[in-house]
């Protein structure tokens, strides 16, 4: 008798620890409040590699090549997150004016910058990536034929909000040596 008193009071026990067990926040709609999506120090490979494959899927479909991540892109789309929840608006320029362009240029990417998608969010990398591809303009970063490097990098806010940028551009682009008046004199004459 006794044993069958603590089953039931064990088991009385776990089904008052469930009723009493924080549930999630309902909005005015009888619908689920968003929770804050949380990125930790370590998650920066994890988040940048999801990313990555995800394109990376999305540009087989399409029947584009892979692209890689790199490591100047990652920087300037760092600067350029952080500089938008500084001006608190969602937008192509920096507040010194700089283009996506100038940004990539200023961390040493040899390359040529063919598009960047920001967005101002509380949501996951993947999410962000789903309304990307909703839209014709930001789509057709992802998927550009010519992108073989890809930029990512975000910042989130005390609050959770994420300021999410990504850049997409070529693999190096080698240049002609440019030769002006001054070095042609510099030449020795020619002999025959």
């Amino acid at each position: 008798m006794l044993r069958r008193q603590m089953i039931f009071g064990v088991m009385a026990l776990g089904l008052a620890a469930c009723s009493g067990a924080p549930k999630g926040r309902i909005g005015p709609d009888g619908l689920p409040l968003p929770q804050v999506y949380r990125i930790g120090p370590d998650d920066t490979d994890d988040i940048q590699f999801r990313m990555l494959d995800s394109v990376n899927t999305l540009r087989a479909a399409a029947g584009v090549p892979a692209v890689e991540l790199d490591p100047q892109l990652n920087a300037a789309d760092a600067t350029h997150a952080r500089d938008m929840s500084i001006q608190n608006r969602p937008w192509l320029f920096g507040s010194d004016g700089s283009s996506p362009l100038e940004r990539a240029q200023r961390v040493g990417f040899q390359g040529r910058v063919l598009g960047e998608n920001i967005s101002e969010s509380y949501e996951t990398e993947l999410e962000t990536l789903a309304a990307w591809m909703k839209q014709a303009d930001t789509r057709r970063v992802v998927l550009d034929p010519a992108a073989r490097k890809m930029g990512l990098s975000w910042f989130q806010e005390p609050a959770g909000k994420i300021w999410w940028v990504m850049t997409m551009g070529t693999g190096p682009v080698v240049q002609a040596p440019t030769f002006t008046a001054d070095t042609f004199a510099s030449l020795p004459p020619m002999t025959q």
